[in-house]
């Protein structure tokens, strides 16, 4: 489906001629002299020529008169010859005032007016920059808050009762986010102090942004006008500072957007397009593949330095596609959708070798870098937004739901394997050789198969929901084989070992939630009593192993009898940990799949529906 279709975009302006204020200093002198003497001419005029007042209103009140006339239908001319005292007094103070303005352009030095230009190019920047969309520029929207932003209580008490506990681990999370690291990014549970990794730059409050969504949907709604009112008053997108432009993306700006679709509140679509706009410079390469880092104030982009030869890596810029379409339909700017579209194509043009997709591109000539493929860690969240791409359009992306099908059976037939033991896994392919490993953050695509199952081709409806099930199976094997009952960062099949971590570097546990956002997919399409029984398993390792007195921390390795916790209470564990729990303990028609898809930060977003005119309604 062309973009054109899909998308309310308003007409892009053409380009006007600049305003007196954008007009360089030096062409702004000889307008002021030429202006302080015309002046002087009228002033000239007013005191010593015959009937000058008449004079005066024909020259600067004329055209006014006129076009006042055209309008109402009334004979003005009466009122030609009369000039208020004030605005004498007013053309006097301008004349004044450009005359002390041309005298001291005259004073200053070269290198002051060479500053001065430079100054003045960067503020029409800024206001052509907020022109496009931030603040009162953005277009009307009535909102209208989508189906299942909240839900019923479950019926069964036992479920009531478990869902109340993780409502209390959310509350236990975020006061003590509030006491000791309020407005900072992240927590140090263990120290009771702030912390921020470097994937923020200068931006402040990861922690309240990620986990807005979460504090509305359990109902949390105090909590929530707290958070919107640092929003509000703190949070700051003009810093110095580099980024990770798909970790803003996912946190901030999905965090954001969610916010804006459950509550309504203006604050939050402002300031997801303000931010979003932030981003834009990221994409400034020959490819228009976006760079992963990005300085917010200058603008200048890089990769990370470790990635293969300058190469943007497939999980970040593949994880911007929901986030940025959304941006387009609430701020009329279709440059956000072009943007990812743009992604689409360069990709469409390229040889994927076995049907499949490196984890390294680079940006600049648009070929792959080394032959390295993984459903986990560096590729993983591209394929799941080829398939929610599709389902967020209403299913009306085609394009999408091809390319989401066609890598999946490159998967199944290249990486997905079975052990020994009987446990399927999704191996990595480095150039052509097969590492029997298998990441944490793999374990989502469980959930990913069972939400594509409906739309298989071929009737392998059946077969995806099997495949789910076994990956569920194996994530939950890692889990039980450890002695915290929490799952290691990376496990393997090799060695004679199944579903166990086997370096040190893969034994720890930050708080991560693939695994149970695969439990709570599977729970919603087979009600199968295990997957909440598996939920329930892993919130009581939580509350045993990774709660502390100043909230919950990681650990270092889950095989250990005692924990060694790592002092960091992430942002993503009140986004997604404790959010993918509370859903797996509710009814189904909260947040529900055919309203909502969740970005990979589990920030809800809604479904774009189209009107029977084809006219796309972005609240509807």
């Amino acid at each position: 489906m062309p973009v054109a279709t899909l998308l309310p975009f308003t007409a892009t302006p053409s380009r006007k001629s600049a305003s007196p204020t954008s007009f360089r200093l030096t062409e702004k002198f000889i307008l002021l002299l030429v202006f302080s003497g015309f002046i002087t001419l009228c002033f000239g005029a007013i005191f010593f020529l015959p009937d000058s007042s008449k004079l005066l209103s024909g020259v600067f009140f004329h055209s006014s008169s006129v076009e006042s006339d055209t309008r109402t239908g009334t004979d003005s001319d009466s009122s030609i010859g009369m000039v208020d005292d004030k605005i004498l007094a007013k053309i006097r103070k301008d004349h004044e005032k450009a005359l002390i303005e041309a005298k001291e352009t005259l004073q200053k030095r070269p290198d002051e007016i060479k500053g001065d230009i430079e100054n003045e190019k960067a503020n029409l920047g800024k206001n052509v920059l907020a022109k496009t969309g931030k603040g009162d520029s953005l277009p009307a929207i009535k909102y209208i808050q989508p189906p299942g932003a909240t839900g019923h209580e479950p019926s069964d008490p036992d479920t009531r009762e478990k869902r109340a506990k993780i409502k209390e681990m959310m509350k236990f999370a975020w006061e003590k986010y509030k006491q000791f690291a309020w407005g900072s990014n992240e927590l140090r549970p263990v120290s009771k102090q702030s912390h921020s990794s470097n994937l923020f730059g200068n931006i402040q409050g990861a922690t309240i942004v990620d986990a807005l969504d979460t504090l509305y949907i359990l109902e949390m709604y105090r909590e929530f006008e707290e958070a919107t009112e640092w929003v509000e008053k703190n949070l700051d997108f003009n810093v110095n500072g580099e980024v990770s432009v798909f970790e803003v993306n996912i946190r901030f700006v999905g965090g954001l957007l969610s916010a804006y679709y459950l509550s309504g509140k203006e604050v939050y679509r402002k300031k997801a397009v303000e931010l979003g706009e932030k981003l834009l410079p990221a994409f400034k390469t020959p490819t228009g593949i976006p760079w992963a880092l990005l300085n917010m104030k200058s603008g200048v982009g890089r990769n990370w330095p470790w990635a293969s030869g300058g190469s943007s890596i497939l999980a970040e810029y593949g994880t911007l596609h929901l986030e940025f379409m959304h941006l387009s339909r609430l701020s009329g700017n279709p440059v956000f959708a072009e943007k990812v579209m743009n992604i689409r194509r360069v990709l469409n043009r390229l040889d994927k070798p076995q049907g499949l997709y490196p984890n390294y591109l680079n940006p600049n000539s648009g070929h792959w870098g080394q032959h390295h493929v993984s459903v986990g860690g560096l590729g993983d969240s591209f394929y799941e937004y080829l398939l929610k791409a599709w389902l967020m359009s209403d299913k009306t992306d085609e394009e999408g739901r091809k390319l989401y099908y066609d890598a999946l059976q490159a998967i199944e037939t290249n990486l997905i394997r079975k052990s020994s033991g009987g446990l399927t896994y999704i191996a990595e392919w480095k150039g052509g050789l097969l590492e029997h490993k298998m990441g944490h953050l793999t374990c989502f695509a469980g959930g990913m198969f069972a939400l594509g199952a409906d739309g298989a081709p071929n009737d392998k409806t059946g077969h995806q929901m099997e495949l789910a099930a076994e990956i569920a199976r194996t994530c939950h094997e890692s889990y039980a084989r450890t002695g915290l009952k929490l799952g290691p960062e990376a496990f393997r099949f090799d060695g004679g070992v199944e579903a166990i971590a086997t370096r040190q570097n893969e034994k720890y546990y930050i708080l991560r939630p693939e695994v149970i956002e695969t439990y709570m997919y599977m729970w919603r399409f087979t009600h199968d009593p295990k997957y909440r029984e598996w939920g329930w398993e892993a919130v009581q390792a939580l509350e045993q192993h990774c709660k502390v007195e100043g909230g919950y921390s990681g650990v270092r390795d889950v095989y250990s009898t005692r924990p060694n916790h790592d002092d960091v209470q992430q942002s993503f564990f009140l986004a997604e940990t404790l959010k993918y729990l509370y859903l797996l303990f509710s009814e189904d028609d909260h947040l529900p799949f055919e309203h909502w898809v969740f970005n990979t930060e589990a920030h809800p977003l809604p479904i774009i529906r189209r009107e029977k005119t084809d006219k796309p309604n972005p609240m509807e």
